[in-house]
Formats: structure tokens, sequence, C-alpha cells
């Protein structure tokens, strides 16, 4: 695949850094039972990051604030606390070796000190959804079956009194003691291979309640190496100025996603960095104060909050002179708001960076940053090095990839790949092809070595990072007793990317109304499933030979062309 615009300086760091013999060197090995190439010198398992991680000793890697209470953790006491949770862990509620402990809050120190005891149990973290309703909290605790659930208060009481059925550490009343509770005890040593699952994040999909993707100690350790080898990549070809104060990264993604597990939680532990988590709602002049006072270099950004945050009228009063590094994922960022980022973000205008990728693969494939983001703003990017990016005809998804610039579904190849969906085996093997290739159900086109979607999962919503899926608003809104049939669909919106719409045909002689509706969706969903957008409709909605509802002309108001018979 040739590839076209690349800086010179890119290329020569890149061959410098993946040659034989170099840090970044690439292999054949055998993962998960393929061959495949990945870096020879990666982490196998996640504890071996909480060993190394006492070497960065008396620096913060933790700074939880909400701009007026904080907490900070040093690295050294963050290893003394993960081990004594993790006897309490083992003792008290007998977390053992692929037990589930699911996490259920929002991003607090308590939530990374769960993960990490748990993973160094060889027990598998269950990133919960902190968005979720009562309903879905339940259905996400019944697929993962967990040994323990490590939550907050105000997630417990969507519950409204429910038992959610498992031992429960309620995180403002049960965790300080646990943290207290061995302050002498050693990391666990329990054996871990790198095939073993470690992680279960909720993640998108079509149909039903979401599906979760397991992964294991060794795509996380491939993860790593990619991470390391950007950041070195992106140092090399474009060195930070002399006396450049030190990395600080602030965090404003959630923790059950892998923008704040992986590349934040993880990733930072690894590196020696100092995190900075935003608590509670976001507030734009609360975090400029924070950005300010911490001296952050860098921000892991969605687009939501991005688009707020520098079409803010007062940020410019702020010295975000130390940001030097901007970027993110999850959903497409104009060329408009990349300008705007950099005249907020003038340090940052030469290193902004964009990825591309899923859960399913580990966060991680695509990326496109300085220069090459600059002259294709458009694009995701080059996939990363050893990943593999194939587009294929979505209707015949195992034969051979098209020509370059044909339209088709975008399929990866890599050690990011993750293990299984957890328990639904068919659904794995749908997604999972021959040779580990990755349905992605996104449709894209290669042009000069570059990846363009043209459109992301079809029917899924995007809507500020966050992936919605239509079956589960359309099931809740025909579950109402006035109510015929409904699609559910996207719609751009400028502050989000797309908000939901719900296009509803009533019962014969039923008048509906948005306000009921809309609280119907809350009483099972997420908030930010609920429509903000509704259209009722007399006639029945277009439909295809087999019953199936054509969303298309829903969306673009273009006639459907089948004819019923």
């Amino acid at each position: 695949m040739q590839t076209v615009g690349v800086p010179s300086k890119v290329a020569e760091v890149e061959q410098q850094l993946l040659g034989p013999g170099s840090p970044f060197e690439l292999v054949d090995e055998v993962f998960l039972g393929e061959t495949l190439r990945v870096p020879a010198n990666r982490t196998r398992i996640l504890r071996d990051l909480l060993v190394n991680s006492v070497n960065f000793g008396d620096q913060e890697y933790v700074v939880a604030t909400d701009g007026v209470t904080e907490r900070r953790i040093t690295f050294a006491q963050h290893e003394r606390l993960v081990a004594s949770v993790a006897k309490a862990f083992a003792d008290k509620y007998g977390v053992g070796k692929g037990d589930r402990v699911a996490i259920l809050a929002a991003n607090t120190p308590e939530w990374i000190i769960s993960f990490w005891a748990a993973t160094s149990l060889g027990a598998i973290a269950v990133g919960l959804n902190g968005w979720w309703s009562g309903l879905e909290i339940e259905q996400g605790l019944a697929d993962c079956e967990p040994k323990l659930l490590v939550a907050d208060r105000k997630r417990l009481d969507r519950l409204q009194g429910r038992d959610p059925g498992v031992p429960t550490i309620v995180m403002e009343d049960d965790f300080a003691a646990l943290e207290q509770y061995a302050p002498e005890a050693p990391l666990p040593d329990v054996a871990i291979d790198a095939d073993d699952p470690c992680i279960i994040l909720y993640t998108s999909g079509t149909t039903g309640f979401p599906k979760g993707a397991v992964h294991t100690h060794g795509n996380l350790g491939w993860l790593l190496s990619m991470i390391f080898w950007h950041g070195a990549r992106s140092m090399m070809s474009s060195p930070p100025p002399a006396g450049a104060p030190p990395t600080v990264q602030f965090c404003t993604s959630p923790m059950f996603h892998v923008s704040g597990l992986h590349t934040g939680v993880v990733t930072y532990l690894a590196t020696g960095t100092k995190s900075v988590w935003w608590q509670g709602r976001f507030d734009v002049l609360g975090a400029a104060k924070v950005l300010e006072a911490e001296q952050c270099t860098g921000w892991s950004i969605t687009e939501t909050i991005l688009h707020r945050f520098v079409n803010h009228p007062e940020v410019e009063q702020f010295n975000l002179s130390a940001i030097r590094t901007v970027g993110g994922g999850g959903s497409p960022i104009s060329p408009s708001l990349q300008a705007r980022t950099r005249a907020v973000f003038p340090n940052a205008a030469s290193s902004m960076g964009l990825g591309y990728g899923l859960t399913e693969c580990t966060a991680w494939a695509v990326t496109n940053f300085g220069q090459e983001l600059v002259d294709y703003p458009m694009s995701c990017g080059r996939p990363l090095a050893g990943v593999e990016v194939e587009i294929r005809d979505p209707d015949d998804i195992d034969s051979a990839a098209l020509a370059l610039g044909e339209e088709g579904e975008v399929l990866i190849r890599s050690a990011g790949v993750m293990l299984e969906y957890w328990r639904r085996p068919e659904a794995t093997a749908d997604s999972i092809r021959k040779g580990r290739w990755l349905r992605t159900g996104d449709i894209g086109r290669f042009d000069g070595g570059r990846l363009y979607l043209s459109s992301r999962k079809r029917d899924l919503i995007l809507r500020g990072g966050e992936n919605i899926y239509p079956v589960e608003i359309e099931k809740r809104i025909e579950d109402h007793p006035d109510v015929s049939e409904c699609a559910v669909i996207g719609i751009d919106d400028v502050e989000f990317g797309q908000a939901v719409k719900a296009i509803v045909v009533p019962r014969p002689g039923c008048i509906l109304d948005e306000a009921v509706l809309g609280e119907w969706v809350a009483g099972g969903l997420a908030y930010f499933k609920v429509p903000t957008a509704w259209e009722f409709r007399n006639e029945a909605l277009p439909r295809n030979a087999s019953g199936k509802i054509l969303k298309d002309p829903l969306r673009t108001g273009v006639a459907s062309t089948f004819v019923e018979e």
C-alpha cells in the first residue's frame, strides 16, 4: 500500500524505531492462536507494571479533583493501597483468578485502585457503564456474574433499593477500611499468563444489550507498546522545546471506556505520568482553572467536551500555554473544530492527533497526527506499526480485500483484537473472522495509504463519544401501550456530533406526547439515550420484503425504492 504525504522526518524516525535491534522491533509470534507481527519487547501481564511503578516513588500518579476538593496519590502510595485492597478482596470476598470484579462508579481513585487490585489477583475487572439506568445495571450484573461489586452511592441509588444480588462494597462507606486492611501486604503472586483475560468493557452492538468485550493481559501489553512507539515517534520527529515542563495529563474520559482506562489509567502507571482526573459533572471554567493550576501538558478529549471547552467565551483568559498535546478518538472531529482547538491551545497546534479504533481492538488501530492531520484533516490516518487494515465487501466479508479506493467494510488484524465477547460465542464468531480479522461494521476506503470513514456502523448513533444502539431505544418506545411502531436514527448535532431522533407511529385512536414518551424512555434507559427530537407519523414506516424497517429513507427524506406487494 503506497502512502503519500508522510513528512520525511517522521518516515526516518519510524524506520529507526522499528528496524532490527531497535526498541520496537516487530517479530512474528503466535498470539491468541495466530501468527501476528508484534513488538518483541512488550509487557506480558499488567501486574508487572505495578511492580515497576514503585520506581517512580514519590512522584504523583493520581490527582482527583472537582476544582474544590482533591486527593493526591503517589506511585509508591498507590502500590501499597493496591496490595492492601487486593488482600482484602481475596480474604474477605474470596476473589481469585478468573473471578469478575465489577466496578460501577464515577472517575475516582477508588475506581483505579479497585481495577489494579482485581487484575493483580488474576481476576477480571469489569467496567460497568456509569451512565446506565437501574435496569441496565441489573442487566450488566446478570451478564458478567461478578464475585464482587465495587460501586459509589449515586449509581447504587439507581437500583431504588433493589438488592444487586452480589456482595457490594460502597466506596463512600467501605473503601477506606480496605485501603488500611493490610498496609504491609505484598502484591499477589498468583500465576498469570499473557492470554488470560483481565478486563471486560461493555461495547457497542447493533442489536440488544451491549456485549462485553474481553481483553487479555497480552492485548494491553501490545497497546502499551503502540503508545510508547507513537510517543517516541512524536517526540523524535517534533521534540518539545527546551525547558518544557514534565508531562501532566488532564483526564475527562470515563474509566469504563478504553479512552479512560487503557490509554489513561494503565498507560499513566506504565509511563510514570502524573494524571489529573476531573470528578463530577464537567465544568468548563472549573476545568480551565485546574489545567492552569496543575500545569497540565496534555489532554485526551472527546468531541463534545472539546466543543464545549474551546467555544466557551472565557477560556482564553486562562494561561493554557503548558498544553502541548491534544488528542482523542471515539468520534470524528471536524476541521473547523480542529482549527478552533489549535487557536485555544497554540502550543499543541503542531502535535494534535486523532485516533481510530474500537473497544474490540483494544482502543487503537489507526492514527493521524501532527502535520499529516493538518494536510489530511478528514482522514483517520495510517495504521499503527504491525496493524493490518483491509476494506472488504460487507456482503461477502470473508472475500479478498477490495481494490484501493473502493468503499467497503473496515476490518482490522492486530494483537489488539479482543479475545472474545463474554459468553457470546455466536457474536464472537460473527465479529472475529478467520485469521483473527475483526469486523468493525464501519464503512470506509483507503486513499493514499490513509483510511477514510464514510459512515460509522450505519445505524449506530455516536453522541459525544457514546455509542448508542437504536434497537434498545426502539424496543423501549414500542413497549409503550400507545405506540404501534418506531425507528430511531441519529441526526446532526453541533455540540454532540449526533443526537437521537425517534420517528413514532401511534396505535389507532391514540395521541402521543413528546414529554410523556421521553419520561417513558428515561424510566428504562440512561439519559443520553432519551431522544431529543421526535417525529410522529400516521402512516406505516417503510420496510423491505423481510419486514425490516428501512432507515435510509427516514434519514434522507427520499422515498424508498421498494414497492410493497
